[in-house]
């Protein structure tokens, strides 16, 4: 396995990171890259889980289940993650916590690249931080079938081709959304917060696919 895109990124982590002028690229309509105030929100982690296969760079993304009323992000494609417990020691160890719960990858086999930029949730009133971990062996997904419906592997390679890159219609739960813009991941469309952290990933992968 081609360890060049590895060490791009121990390399491209020790520099500042793209931040918000990345995120923003992905931003649906009216989307504000706002902080929230003192005390009003809520902390999650999320991974972007790196792994090989077929002798490619992939990287697992979730679908949510649907049959949550209280979730805002039901049905979703979304990274890993999850709300911080007080079991937490840290906002690393929610995020590791988390993958392992929801896709079976024990943090034991990870090995943690760096963090991206935190990015606030309006609609969920989450302040996430996500994270860039990776493993050298392909993995045993394990799904925990309450919150996850499937697991979806993505070749870096297709997902940071242009063309997958598309601008449209969302279905939201109070009717339809124009003008999103979105990545193509299999038949579904990844878009919204998720979509802006990607967004910062790819920036930071410059140079190694096209943008």
């Amino acid at each position: 396995m081609d360890h060049a895109l590895i060490q791009h990124l121990e390399k491209r982590f020790a520099q500042s990171l793209p931040g918000v002028e990345a995120q923003i690229k992905m931003a649906p309509p009216g989307r504000h890259t706002s902080s929230p105030d003192q005390g009003s929100y809520h902390l999650a982690c999320v991974l972007a889980f790196l792994f090989p296969k077929n002798k490619q760079w992939h990287i697992s993304f979730i679908h949510r289940t649907s049959h949550h009323p209280n979730d805002k992000h039901a049905g979703q494609i979304s990274f890993p993650g999850g709300k911080m417990c007080d079991l937490d020691q840290s906002l690393l160890s929610c995020a590791l916590r988390e993958t392992h719960e929801e896709i079976g990858v024990p943090g034991d086999h990870i090995t943690v690249l760096g963090g991206l930029s935190p990015l606030y949730i309006p609609v969920s009133q989450f302040l996430v931080h996500p994270f860039v971990g990776y493993s050298l062996e392909y993995p045993g997904f394990q799904l925990q079938k309450e919150e996850v419906q499937q697991v979806l592997e993505v070749p870096l390679e297709q997902l940071f081709h242009p063309g997958t890159k598309k601008k449209g219609e969302i279905q939201i739960s109070y009717g339809v959304m124009s003008g999103v813009p979105y990545y193509q991941v299999h038949q579904f469309p990844l878009w919204g917060a998720t979509a802006m952290i990607v967004s910062e990933l790819e920036h930071m992968m410059e140079g190694l696919f096209p943008l």
